[in-house]
């Protein structure tokens, strides 16, 4: 099928436009700078480790705080993580490499069977990527010591590929880093160039080019920053990432999100202000309450907040947030306390 497509597209207009040019230029020089900063992070946190845990993976090494990790992983009987044990950090930057030069040199010559051969070896390379890098994780989430300080029988260590993960009292998130959205980035800017040029009719012309490449550059360069709503409580099943309880009582919840768009869960706004204490607020991004009568979530500035000893709140923050002032005056009748807003919270 793959093959159909190409040929397809080999039977359009060969050339490459102005814009497609630039286009590839930037996607080749992009790649370059992926050389140079991590591509991916797995992130571990743990009540004894509040400032958390990371693990970064650059293309040609292991950063962050590896021999942390390895300490850890030797009591449950994981392999310890060496740079020089894996063969792909001393191929990964060849290939890499490889397609900035390739993209450039695409650009340069403005052949369209390049860019359709490009595409296709890029996405390749992605997909054969993250099948070894999920095989990495199991080897070393499942291959343990049997004679390890902890053995809980049954039990696997092995990451997420992406997203989060409950390991015994850690929770692991993997995540792109920066070079990894850049490098997705790549993709999706390939993919809109290869699409346009196969579903666009041979003479149709394109309108507005410079709107169209202002389009495709921001595309590429709001991925590391892409927005990420609030998530639902799943009772019962979720865990606050401060105190580890599990979450029953959605109404006095709290959610934050990072710049990156890592999500953190809280069954309280006491569990919610020890968190902040213990973590760099400037790669918060945004804070969300539960709405104490309808469950929905309200960013932290639009919400007002009743404090009152009677609430009774999982972890005895007692603190409840509302949006509209006639459900929160409707409440204090029967819960007395304190009317507080955001700012004055954060100074407890």
């Amino acid at each position: 099928m793959p093959f159909l497509f190409i040929n397809h597209c080999f039977m359009k207009n060969n050339r490459l436009s102005v814009l497609e040019k630039v286009v590839i230029f930037i996607c080749g020089l992009t790649l370059f700078v992926v050389l140079f900063v991590p591509m991916w992070q797995i992130q571990l946190a743990a009540p004894q480790y509040p400032e958390g845990l990371v693990l970064l993976i650059y293309p040609n090494k292991l950063a962050g705080n590896v021999d942390i990790i390895n300490g850890l992983n030797h009591y449950i009987g994981m392999k310890t993580m060496h740079t020089a044990d894996f063969i792909e950090f001393k191929m990964l930057p060849y290939i890499i490499g490889f397609f900035s030069m390739a993209l450039l040199l695409t650009g340069l010559l403005g052949k369209r069977k390049l860019l359709y051969l490009m595409f296709f070896l890029f996405v390749s390379f992605g997909v054969v990527a993250m099948i070894d890098f999920w095989k990495w994780e199991y080897d070393y989430g499942h291959n343990l010591n049997p004679d390890a300080a902890i053995v809980v029988p049954g039990m696997a260590y092995q990451p997420p590929l992406i997203g989060f993960k409950q390991l015994l009292n850690f929770g692991a998130y993997s995540i792109p880093d920066i070079g990894g959205w850049l490098f997705v980035g790549v993709g999706v800017m390939l993919f809109v160039l290869v699409f346009k040029s196969w579903y666009q009719p041979k003479k149709k012309k394109i309108p507005n080019r410079s709107a169209s490449l202002a389009v495709l550059v921001c595309l590429l360069f709001s991925l590391p920053s892409c927005s990420t709503k609030p998530e639902p409580f799943q009772l019962g099943k979720d865990h606050c990432d401060f105190c580890k309880m599990t979450i029953s009582d959605p109404r006095f919840g709290a959610e934050l999100i990072t710049k990156k768009g890592k999500l953190f869960k809280f069954d309280d706004v006491h569990c919610l202000l020890s968190f902040l204490q213990k973590n760099d607020r400037a790669e918060i991004k945004e804070t969300y309450f539960v709405d104490f009568n309808d469950h929905h979530f309200i960013p932290s500035k639009e919400a007002l907040f009743l404090k009152s000893e009677d609430l009774r709140s999982p972890m005895a923050g007692n603190i409840a947030a509302f949006l509209h002032p006639d459900s929160l005056q409707t409440a204090m009748q029967l819960y007395k306390g304190s009317i507080l807003h955001w700012n004055e919270i954060l100074q407890f």
